[in-house]
């Protein structure tokens, strides 16, 4: 049995790891936009009628994500409910991780409203400790965005991770090799990222209640019992970095996949197809985007009360086509669908996804077909790169216009999308978020 004593080298950063994580960053971006919203209890997700991020304020009186609004609502009778504003939030994000890149280079953007950066090396650049880098960059954050992030500081991802959620929100903790054990003596299992509840379970019979009883556990007995992940986790925690922070752009994906939910649920089976194939554009747009392709699709529908329906297919060869996935969605979608059910949410997956480079034809292809698609494809993308996502959609989409989802009538736009500068049209904007103050 290992001892707390050699847990980790004797220096305090081996190496320097950085883990940012907004707070309640969609309601953040929200209130650093509108003045009036800060202090005061804030939900987005009204479009959906579930609440998709809380702040703060609407967390202390009991108010979580995915809660329905009419039970926030009764929770909380003056919560102020606000449809989401991806198109800013992701403004902000990409806004967010630039700051941090004018400290240092390698920074891996996890989500919209987290990163990791490595600080390995750059206490000489900045003549002062890593702790002190860290808060600069947290500082700047603040300073130049108007919002709060927790930051976490330690040797390795896993750990800065946990370091980033001890003291939320606003939160700065650094956690040094010499004491990692105190740190981690207390932790739950379920903290970690990577643990997920069946695992923790197996853990648990096993004795293991902490992160610390785990990481003093032989390496071999990890590995037996999680296999290869159980090792790497062992590692991290014990503050030796196994996972490097990757600045690399992601372009190679193993699935993707676009859902959609829509209020309100609709029986209706042909707005349902519409809003499936919306859903099947938008992946094979990112598809080629990357230049990728897909072998296999899966398409599910949701109801109302949570349930899920799906069936999947395989192409006789792989495709970057929206129209030659259209016709095997259709059949999947039909045989899923269920006449009387309500559906609140469609989704597809793209999977067994390959580089899109030569293509190897079959006896039988239509090699002429296929290059027109291509070609086809190449001036829809062109079109829609000019004009604006789905300007150029498929005929099914007539639909949505048709069903607009009470949109106008309940004020479910968010302002991005209302307030248009001089210029601007709704599906074309600049890459600009609108502070509204009065002057």
């Amino acid at each position: 049995m290992m001892t707390t004593n050699n847990l980790i080298s004797i220096s305090s950063f081996p190496s320097a790891i950085l883990h940012i994580d907004g707070d309640a960053f969609f309601t953040s971006v929200e209130q650093a936009l509108k003045p009036e919203l800060q202090g005061k209890p804030l939900i987005t997700g009204k479009e959906r009628g579930i609440v998709a991020c809380a702040s703060y304020e609407a967390k202390k009186l009991g108010v979580r994500r995915p809660m329905r609004l009419f039970e926030a609502r009764r929770i909380c009778p003056r919560l102020i409910c606000l449809p989401s504003d991806y198109e800013t939030y992701s403004l902000y994000s990409k806004r967010m991780f630039s700051i941090i890149r004018k400290f240092t280079p390698v920074v891996e953007e996890y989500s919209i409203d987290e990163a990791f950066a490595e600080i390995t090396g750059l206490r000489r650049i900045f003549r002062t400790s890593y702790a002190e880098i860290a808060f600069r960059i947290k500082k700047q954050v603040e300073k130049e965005l108007g919002l709060t992030v927790s930051v976490g500081l330690s040797t390795s991802k896993s750990l800065a991770k946990l370091a980033s959620k001890e003291n939320k929100p606003n939160g700065f903790t650094v956690v040094k090799g010499r004491d990692l054990h105190e740190f981690i003596k207390k932790m739950p299992l379920e903290c970690v990222c990577g643990f997920g509840p069946n695992l923790t379970a197996l853990l648990l019979k096993h004795g293991v209640k902490t992160v610390l009883d785990y990481v003093t556990r032989p390496e071999g007995w990890a590995k037996r019992l999680l296999g290869k992940v159980g090792g790497e986790l062992w590692h991290e925690l014990r503050g030796e970095p196994v996972y490097p922070v990757s600045a690399a752009i992601k372009s190679d994906y193993l699935s993707i996949s676009k859902t959609k939910t829509f209020t309100p649920p609709s029986s209706e089976q042909d707005f349902v197809r519409s809003q499936l194939l919306r859903n099947l554009e938008s992946a094979f747009i990112k598809l080629r985007r990357h230049h990728l392709r897909a072998k296999k699709l899966a398409v599910y529908l949701r109801t109302q009360d949570y349930k899920g329906y799906g069936l999947e297919a395989e192409f006789q060869r792989s495709t970057r086509s929206t129209l030659e996935a259209v016709r095997f969605a259709v059949q999947l979608f039909d045989r899923a669908f269920q006449e009387g059910l309500l559906y609140r949410a469609t989704g597809v997956v793209l999977s067994k996804i390959e580089a899109d480079h030569h293509q190897q034809y079959f006896l039988f292809d239509d090699a002429v077909r296929i290059r027109t698609l291509r070609r086809l494809d190449n001036a829809v993308d062109g079109i829609n790169d000019l004009y604006g996502k789905h300007t150029v959609h498929l005929g099914t989409s007539v639909w949505l216009g048709k069903h607009r989802q009470h949109f106008n009538e309940r004020g479910d736009f968010p302002d991005r999308k209302r307030v248009l500068l001089r210029g601007e049209n709704f599906r074309q904007r600049l890459n600009v978020p609108v502070w509204q103050v009065k002057v």
